[in-house]
């Protein structure tokens, strides 16, 4: 449980990625309670998330890169009592509220049903598409939010709540084919029929391409609702730099397929992060 390899697996700096949902909700917030915000960021990055990291890795065995950890090392049942661990910890820091751990403890299930053998996910195409950005994006900010405003969960059903969970989660449906983009050959090995596997490689792209458009659209409609045009357009050119580096890379993957890498997606993985981080900070501090 103490190996490197363990350790290694749980790819707590992964976290990175996915921490514009937290900030999305947290910019949105009304009430947010500062101590309860930096226990709710604790919990769900630095032990959630890589807990859900470690569980699925063991039971994937993959060989080949993995998000965040080019040269995977060998798992052992070591690293199937750390991820066990760090779930446990996420649940013990969550407990000042019943409906928050409730939510912590749902989506941990519902992340090692992702992997695990006995139900996988992961292997049925659309499905595993629709409940990871599902679980990633509208639950993750409803969990968030309902941890920093200390608020009943019925109050999670307003209009006000629900519109930027959703959008989270159309983010996250269109850019989470990208992420499986450089596995074909080892989800075909393991028999995943990831979405990114049956679109294929340019309609990966493709499909991408669309949603990110969608949400684009649907984003900057709500920011000029909820606040004015000038964060609308602050949002379109925080994403420039993703727009940019996306279409560079689907112009060369048309000429050369090997540049559709693990290398290529963390950096776009990267830049995305990064842009959205930054835009959800600054309008938390607006």
């Amino acid at each position: 449980m103490f190996s490197k390899s363990a350790w290694l697996h749980l790819r707590i700096p992964f976290s990175y990625y996915l921490m514009p949902v937290y900030l999305f909700s947290l910019a949105v917030s009304d009430n947010v309670n500062t101590s309860n915000a930096i226990i709710v960021f604790i919990a769900l990055h630095i032990f959630l998330y890589p807990a859900s990291n470690g569980f699925n890795s063991y039971f994937d065995k993959d060989e080949d890169s993995i998000g965040g950890l080019k040269n995977p090392p060998k798992v052992s049942k070591g690293l199937y009592y750390l991820a066990l661990v760090f779930d446990l910890i996420a649940l013990l820091l969550v407990s000042f509220d019943f409906w928050v751990l409730l939510m912590f403890l749902i989506y941990g299930l519902v992340s090692k049903a992702y992997s695990h053998p006995y139900i996988r996910i992961k292997k049925y195409p659309f499905g595993s598409w629709f409940i990871a950005g599902l679980f990633q994006g509208f639950f993750t900010f409803l969990m968030v939010y309902l941890g920093l405003n200390g608020i009943r969960p019925e109050e999670l059903l307003k209009q006000d709540i629900l519109i930027p969970a959703l959008l989270t989660s159309l983010m996250l449906w269109g850019s989470y084919p990208m992420t499986q983009i450089y596995q074909h050959d080892e989800d075909s090995r393991r028999g995943d029929n990831t979405l990114s596997l049956k679109l294929g490689i340019l309609g990966t792209f493709h499909f991408t391409m669309i949603l990110f458009s969608l949400t684009t659209v649907l984003f900057g409609l709500y920011f000029i609702e909820h606040y004015n045009l000038n964060i609308a357009s602050l949002y379109v050119l925080a994403m420039s730099p993703v727009v940019g580096f996306f279409f560079y890379w689907y112009f060369k993957a048309r000429k050369n397929k090997d540049v559709v890498n693990f290398e290529y997606t963390m950096r776009l993985n990267a830049i995305s992060a990064t842009c959205l981080n930054l835009f959800f900070i600054i309008l938390y501090l607006n």
